[in-house]
């Protein structure tokens, strides 16, 4: 039996104390976005935006217990996230921003790579713990220089994040305390309806700080053209090369048609991918795996309804890998599905539906506004033999408490099939988790 709860006491009255600094705090109106031109380079420098971010957060996790894993996982963790965007001069603007992690409580937690056979980085003895990969750390988050040359044409070098699409294969992973950002150099280039573009990743900064970033030598080519309103397509190939992590070396390629349409007060939002997955540079052994997915949704009034299929390929020995998404978004909040190599795959591979329904009213009480009700159903199949593997429900609701600062209780359950297909791998164990996170952001 799990025993998901909220703590009492200590976090209450941090948050409240929190919330209450916060709410006074945004009584100030946020600085404007950094896209003002100015004529000198001193305007430049003092005539930019700060960067603020606040956010506390309590995560617990209890899954299965075993002998290795006798007790559930807390962890109290604050982020800050502070720096400056300097205004734009001669097209040219930079940004620099530090990021700190602090833990409140003691470490009942296992930090480490998803799915190692290693001991926790944190600390042999952290193993009697599930996983929360949100270590303590002060970092250098971001530091880059962007020019823009008009409408056609954008590039950014320098220490970055990157979001493609819905961060399916690239993303910044923001869910976790410590961001994952790139050392890389970017171009974006746009002619009419047709988009480009192209990076190069030198080093990947992951969310697990310096335990375990990525020595990179990886090109992401992304190409997008708009037929209409209603239908653009694009092709994409994400050619990644780990020095120091070959079992993620991989080459991707695909293609994905989406876009939008109306029928009568109803909003209609479709999206289509094909990928094929192989071997690539240091990876250790050859292989071919494909991805398919496909997504409608449905918006009346204040109601969302959407409908996901999802199917990752997988071999028996390795499943298909994205191992720089912000994977936290796919196959259920619990994050139950790892593979050896940090990612959230299965080596049979995954067959994955799932079907949502969001609720955001239009009210308004005092500060507090912008209320959200999401859950999600997941059924979940082994995709090799076809076999039932577990089902998840995900619930959260958020509210803003101000122009500034959002209120989040997000819940995840997992539970893994009682059986298994003669020959298929073993799902993951159960587990649920729960979540109470305070944001603000100026």
């Amino acid at each position: 039996m799990f025993r998901t709860r909220l703590p009492a006491g200590a976090l209450s009255l941090a948050l409240a104390l929190t919330l209450r600094a916060l709410s006074a705090a945004a009584q100030v109106a946020p600085a404007s976005p950094p896209t003002s031109t100015v004529s000198t380079l001193q305007d430049a420098l003092t005539g930019g935006s700060p960067i603020i971010e606040v956010r506390p957060r309590y995560e617990q996790v209890d899954q299965t217990r075993t002998k290795a894993v006798p007790d559930a996982a807390e962890a109290y963790t604050v982020r800050l996230r502070f720096g400056w965007r300097t205004a734009r001069w001669e097209g040219f603007d930079a940004l620099v921003e530090g990021l700190d992690v602090s833990v409140l409580n003691p470490e009942h937690f296992a930090v480490n790579v998803p799915g190692a056979p290693t001991p926790p980085l944190n600390g042999a003895g952290k193993s009697i713990y599930p996983l929360v990969d949100d270590p303590p750390t002060t970092t250098l988050n971001r530091a880059q220089l962007s020019w823009t040359g008009g409408r056609m044409f954008s590039a950014t070098v320098g220490r970055q994040t990157i979001d493609i699409d819905d961060q399916r294969f690239i993303g910044d992973v923001n869910w976790r305390q410590n961001q994952q950002t790139f050392d890389a150099a970017r171009g974006d280039f746009r002619l009419g309806r047709f988009q480009l573009f192209v990076a190069y990743l030198d080093h990947v900064n992951r969310i697990l700080a310096a335990y375990r970033n990525f020595d990179s030598d990886s090109y992401l080519i992304n190409a997008r053209y708009g037929l209409s309103g209603a239908v653009s397509f694009e092709a994409f190939d994400y050619l990644l090369d780990f020095g120091n992590s070959a079992v993620n070396s991989s080459d991707t390629r695909g293609v994905r048609g989406f876009g939008q349409s109306r029928l009568g007060p109803v909003k209609i939002a479709y999206d289509a991918t094909y990928a094929r997955q192989s071997a690539y540079a240091n990876a250790p052994r050859p292989y071919g795996l494909d991805f398919w997915a496909a997504d409608i949704s449905a918006t009346w009034a204040i109601l969302t309804s959407r409908l996901d299929y999802e199917e990752l390929d997988g071999d028996g020995r390795q499943g298909f890998t994205t191992p720089l998404a912000t994977t936290h978004n796919f196959q259920g909040w619990a994050d139950a599905f790892v593979s050896p190599g940090g990612n959230k795959s299965f080596v049979d591979g995954i067959t994955d539906y799932n079907l949502s329904l969001a609720i955001r009213p239009p009210l308004k009480a005092g500060s507090l506004s912008q209320p959200e009700l999401l859950v999600r159903a997941y059924d979940f199949k082994d995709q090799r033999f076809g076999s039932d593997i577990g089902r998840e429900w995900d619930v959260s609701a958020s509210v803003a408490v101000s122009r500034t600062t959002t209120l989040l209780l997000k819940y995840a359950d997992f539970r893994r099939d009682a059986s298994v297909a003669p020959g298929a791998a073993t799902p993951p164990p159960s587990r649920a988790k729960v979540w109470l996170m305070l944001d603000f952001k100026l």
